[in-house]
C-alpha cells in the first residue's frame, strides 16, 4: 500500500468510528406478567358503646343521656348505625327496671380508629313515679344497656 492510501484508508478507518458505524449494541428482549395482592381491612370494627347520664334521678323526673362510643381499633374506622335501648338494669332487685325508659337518638358518627369518648347519640332517661314504695331506688345504680346495628 502507497503513502497515499495508508493515509485514506486511516482516515477513512477514522471517519468510520467517528459517524458511529463501528459501534455494537447488545440488549436483551422479554415479555413477561405478573401480580400483586393484598389483604384488605376486615372493616367493621368493634366499638364499646356508653350511656352517661348525671346522678340523682328520682320518681317522676328523667335525665339527659349522651352515648359515646370507644374505638380501639389502631386502624379502622367506624360507623355507628341506630342505637338500641337493649334494657335497663338497676344494683338493687326490688328497684324495679320497668320503672325506668330510656331512647336514644342516633348522631350516625364515625368512631375513628385510637378514639375515646366520640359522641354517636343523645337521648333521655325517665324514672316514672308509680303509686308503688320506690325507696329501693335510693342510691341505687341504673344501667342502660345500648347496642348499634
Amino acid at each position: 500500500m502507497t503513502a497515499k492510501g495508508k493515509i485514506l484508508a486511516t482516515t477513512a478507518a477514522v471517519a468510520l468510528v467517528t459517524a458511529g458505524g463501528g459501534a455494537a449494541y447488545a440488549y436483551w428482549t422479554t415479555t413477561g406478567s405478573g401480580s400483586g395482592q393484598a389483604v384488605n381491612s376486615a372493616g367493621g370494627g368493634t366499638v364499646t358503646l356508653h350511656a352517661n347520664f348525671a346522678p340523682g334521678v328520682a320518681p317522676g323526673g328523667s335525665v339527659a343521656v349522651t352515648y359515646t362510643a370507644d374505638n380501639a381499633s389502631s386502624t379502622t374506622d367506624t360507623k355507628v348505625g341506630a342505637l338500641t335501648v337493649e334494657s335497663i338494669t338497676t344494683s338493687d332487685v326490688n328497684c324495679l327496671p320497668a320503672w325506668f325508659s330510656a331512647d336514644a337518638n342516633t348522631s350516625n358518627a364515625t368512631v375513628l380508629h385510637n378514639s375515646t369518648g366520640t359522641t354517636v347519640g343523645t337521648g333521655t332517661l325517665t324514672f316514672a313515679n308509680d303509686a308503688a314504695n320506690q325507696d329501693a331506688c335510693k342510691s341505687a345504680t341504673v344501667t342502660i344497656h345500648v347496642s348499634s346495628i
